[in-house]
């Protein structure tokens, strides 16, 4: 049924206009496509984490929209659609980026142009976010090749920012399946990203799948590494970048900055034009997730029979606290990855970058 390239997290068929998402909470053991069919399918993926990761995110909300035009066009069937997607995720700028975008294309059309319109648009976000994300591996590349000292190049890594949480390449990792193509000798240090466990759940499936030699390490044990001299560079996405070049990533990116600092390491951030939000001024502006206490006392996985099983890791009436994400200041990024080139983390070569692309 679907023509698109296997190592896509998002399938849209032109033909029967179904749209298809790996549903990656049943990852790494189960791989499992799912349906969205409804305005609460697309809601339900985003806001349980069927679907992660800021452009994925925002392409899915896109899909979404056209979706609920497809069934309700008019003024105010559009502006609840669109509360209701943004309601999901507070802190991926994505998600605001996308649909303001089919907003643009449709606000002045009459209802029944409307849904044409949103899914034409929702079509070409996906494709631009695949060239996009094959850019940044390009520019990643580039500075990887500056590392490369003939010996195996380490690269650590944070959460997951590959193909899942994109459509294709990724983000961050985007630089590591370049270099893996350019023939680079390479290994990457993927930490475990407690609590949900996206660098062992995901990143460490879609780097083996794609036969990149990778190692799980406990997040705890990423300064060590960089200390014993294991570690050439970090590598991260981007859930929001502010104008100053704070970043906002999954909670423990800044503490992987630090480490990287002490050490003398490049701190690079792979950053799609999407992901920077030019209204936000600072880090400190950026809204964090609280998540769901029971995501750090309990862990889900199959036992030893292939059953599926969730344990409960702390005793029962403890409180727990879930910030989703954390700040980065600037000052501690070495570079700014993007599909237009890399830049400073600073307010002033992020202006430069926007007087260049006219936004």
């Amino acid at each position: 049924m679907f023509s698109n390239d296997d190592l896509s997290s998002l399938r849209w068929d032109a033909t029967s206009g179904a749209v298809e998402i790996i549903d990656q909470t049943l990852l790494p053991h189960t791989l499992r496509w799912v349906h969205l069919d409804s305005l609460d399918a697309y809601c339900h993926a985003i806001s349980y984490m069927q679907v992660r990761g800021a452009p994925l995110i925002g392409i899915t909300a896109a899909f979404g929209l056209a979706h609920a035009l497809q069934e309700n066009p008019s003024d105010a069937g559009m502006a609840e659609a669109f509360e209701s997607l943004l309601a999901t995720r507070p802190t991926a700028v994505n998600l605001r980026w996308a649909l303001e975008k089919i907003l643009a294309e449709v606000t002045e059309l009459l209802p029944f142009a409307r849904a044409e319109a949103a899914l034409q648009c929702a079509v070409e976000l996906r494709a631009e976010d695949i060239a996009n994300c094959a850019r940044i591996g390009d520019n990643g590349l580039a500075l990887l090749r500056q590392l490369d000292a003939g010996d195996t190049l380490n690269i650590m890594t944070h959460c997951n920012a590959g193909w899942l949480a994109t459509i294709q390449w990724g983000t961050a990792l985007a630089p590591v399946y370049k270099a893996l193509a350019a023939g680079l000798k390479l290994h990457v240090w993927v930490s475990e990203t407690r609590p949900r466990n996206q660098g062992t759940n995901l990143t460490a499936w879609e780097l083996g799948r794609a036969g990149v030699p990778c190692t799980v390490v406990a997040d705890n044990s990423c300064g060590q590494l960089m200390r014993q001299g294991q570690v050439d560079c970090v590598i991260v996405g981007s859930d929001r970048t502010a104008a100053n070049g704070d970043v906002c990533n999954k909670i423990g990116t800044y503490l992987k900055a630090l480490a990287a600092a002490d050490n003398n390491i490049p701190f690079y951030v792979a950053v799609p034009e999407s992901t920077i939000d030019w209204r936000c001024p600072a880090g400190d502006q950026i809204p964090i997730e609280a998540r769901d206490a029971a995501e750090v006392l309990a862990i889900a996985g199959i036992d030893a029979a292939g059953e599926n099983r969730e344990i409960n890791l702390a005793a029962a009436g403890t409180r727990a606290a879930n910030p989703a994400f954390d700040i980065t200041p600037a000052k501690w990024v070495t570079s700014l990855i993007t599909e237009h080139g890399s830049f400073d983390a600073s307010e002033e070569a992020l202006a430069s970058l926007r007087v260049q692309l006219g936004c």
